[in-house]
């Protein structure tokens, strides 16, 4: 990584991924009257609608055989899955129980995991000034960890199941939309059951009347529209690690929790003292110095002449 060009389209790709995830307490604390478990089941049914649906209309019903021939595709889709589905539940029960800055402080971690993710298994290599950034963002995430008072388990679940997702997406060979629409297939049928049978049996709101106990439009038309709000950022994401090294995407990922963390603390009310903002200094301070030597590397790079 420390002295290639770094793909612009990628960073693009990955700076719209964490911004929407930055933002999306937002979103989900709109859907707080509706249990946690129905949020997610709602998030898999219509991003998976959407992207199928897409899919079908740009390649036609041959593009999921296509894709499930690829090498290892088949199974590591579906662990990438079963990831990406363990993330969004717990992330979005989190959010709704008043957890948001715990959630930041996952996706403060996720992205040290994602860079010892790449270095150990992808062979990916630091310079020296990227190890000092890393260096000083991981003592930022002890100082947070460690002054939380409290074993932060969310944080640490949030964290190694979407570093594994991040992983899986960069070995496998898949197009980052084919990829999403067969992990979204693999969760389609038993989640698309289990809010039927909640329909049936009045646990759900989403078909009922506001008038009869339901959630109504307004809750109805969110739920649907989080399908789209799941697509898009994951789609970016997995475009975004094919193209960047791993290691940059962790550093990357600091735009998301910085985001949620405001949205927490300026926005929901979450308590943030003093203690933790020593923390988020020091993480800022490791992005400043990455930043700095990525634009030094790039004024070095030679002029590509129009050909």
């Amino acid at each position: 990584m420390s002295d290639k060009p770094i793909d612009r389209h990628g960073l693009v790709a990955a700076t719209i991924a964490f911004c929407i995830w930055g933002l999306m307490p937002l979103y989900w604390h709109l859907l707080k009257a509706v249990p946690s478990l129905q949020i997610i089941a709602h998030r898999i049914v219509w991003s998976t609608l959407l992207v199928v649906g897409w899919l079908l209309w740009r390649y036609g019903r041959s593009w999921l055989r296509e894709t499930l021939q690829l090498p290892r595709a088949a199974w590591m889709l579906a662990l990438s899955g079963t990831f990406i589905a363990v993330n969004w539940g717990l992330y979005i029960w989190a959010v709704n129980a008043g957890h948001v800055v715990e959630t930041s402080l996952g996706y403060f971690i996720n992205p040290l995991l994602n860079v010892v993710l790449g270095v150990s298994f992808l062979g990916e290599r630091l310079n020296r000034v990227q190890w000092v950034s890393i260096l000083i963002a991981t003592a930022g995430v002890l100082w947070l960890t460690f002054n939380y008072g409290s074993f932060p388990w969310i944080a640490l679940a949030l964290a190694f199941s979407f570093g594994m997702y991040g992983l899986i997406r960069k070995i496998v060979a898949v197009p980052p939309v084919r990829g999403l629409g067969v992990e979204s297939l693999y969760l389609f049928l038993p989640t698309l059951g289990y809010l039927l049978w909640s329909e049936v049996n009045g646990h759900g709101g989403f078909a009922a009347p506001q008038s009869a106990g339901g959630w109504g439009i307004w809750i109805g038309a969110l739920l649907i529209f989080g399908g789209a709000l799941t697509a898009v950022p994951l789609i970016a994401f997995a475009d975004a690690v094919r193209r960047i090294p791993f290691s940059l995407v962790g550093l990357m990922q600091y735009i998301a929790p910085t985001l949620q963390l405001l949205c927490g603390v300026l926005i929901l009310g979450e308590p943030f003292g003093s203690e933790r903002m020593i923390g988020f200094a020091l993480i800022w301070l490791a992005l400043a110095i990455f930043a700095i030597d990525g634009l030094r590397r790039s004024r070095r790079r030679p002029a590509v002449l129009p050909g």
